[in-house]
């Protein structure tokens, strides 16, 4: 006799047959091969309830019984949104029945009267390609709770990274999808040569002459064409003569649906820095 797999051998069967000859020969028969977990009902309206509380790995289900036949258990069976996998075998004399099952949802069909050697094969195969697909499902969820976690993981990182960046930065700044801007740090609007009445509180009416528009229409250009850009420099001349040079990085936001949801970036005077 085969040994069975560990895994295979403490599988959940249950039988379900309104015959009992039937039912005695097959729980006999898996007895015989080593399979442990071994039940059996000849009432077809108990299988539903019994497989949503057991969660059965494989159902040996007979298609003709009285009340309630074959077909109809399969239908109650896809109900359960736990198992999305239907791990059963029917038993059927019939061989119309043998194209109609697995449109109907059965994974394979045993024939009557029993082939003893065909019941046995036919029972393992389905029980490796079963327990495979329940490690398949298990992998899932698994990774899918790594890729939540990661994801938090790096939500967090971008938040306590933005807040070093505004702490190491002269001013910083956010805009929506719209260009509005959304948080401003410093003095942002001055720079950017940006009159925002809604974050200012009053227009910004700040003397804008000093500063290189060239420079600062190509960096407005930037911004407005939702590119990337790191270290652009530019400058102004204030009323004394003295010269200041600014650099600012800026880049694109996007949704975990790689939607565009804003702008943001940060700026630093670079007199007097290294």
């Amino acid at each position: 006799m085969m040994e069975l797999d560990h895994d295979i051998a403490n599988a959940g069967i249950l039988i379900v047959d309104d015959q009992a000859v039937n039912v005695r020969l097959l729980a006999q028969l898996l007895n015989e091969a080593g399979y442990t977990r071994v039940t059996s009902t000849m009432n077809p309206q108990e299988v539903c309830a019994l497989h949503r509380k057991h969660k059965y790995d494989l159902i040996l289900l007979d298609l003709q019984m009285p009340g309630m036949d074959g077909f109809q258990v399969m239908e109650g069976l896809k109900t359960n949104e736990d198992d999305r996998y239907l791990p059963v075998i029917v038993l059927t004399a019939q061989p119309g029945h043998k194209l109609r099952a697995p449109q109907a949802g059965a994974k394979d069909f045993i024939s009557k009267p029993f082939d003893l050697l065909e019941v046995k094969t036919r029972i393992h195969n389905m029980l490796e390609v079963r327990l495979l697909y329940r490690k398949l499902e298990q992998y899932n969820q698994l990774l899918e709770q790594k890729v939540r976690e990661r994801t938090a993981e790096l939500r967090e990182s971008e938040a306590r990274y933005r807040s070093l960046t505004e702490l190491a930065s002269d001013w910083y700044w956010e805009q929506d999808d719209k260009g509005n801007f959304t948080k401003v740090s410093g003095p942002v609007l001055e720079m950017l040569g940006i009159q925002v009445d809604a974050l200012t509180g009053d227009s910004d009416k700040r003397n804008a002459n000093g500063w290189n528009e060239a420079e600062r229409e190509a960096l407005q250009n930037k911004i407005a064409a939702r590119v990337p850009f790191l270290d652009f420099v530019f400058s102004r001349v204030n009323a004394d003569g003295s010269q200041q040079q600014f650099r600012v990085s800026g880049e694109p936001m996007f949704n975990q649906s790689s939607r565009f949801i804003g702008y943001r970036g940060i700026g630093v005077e670079l007199n007097g820095k290294k």
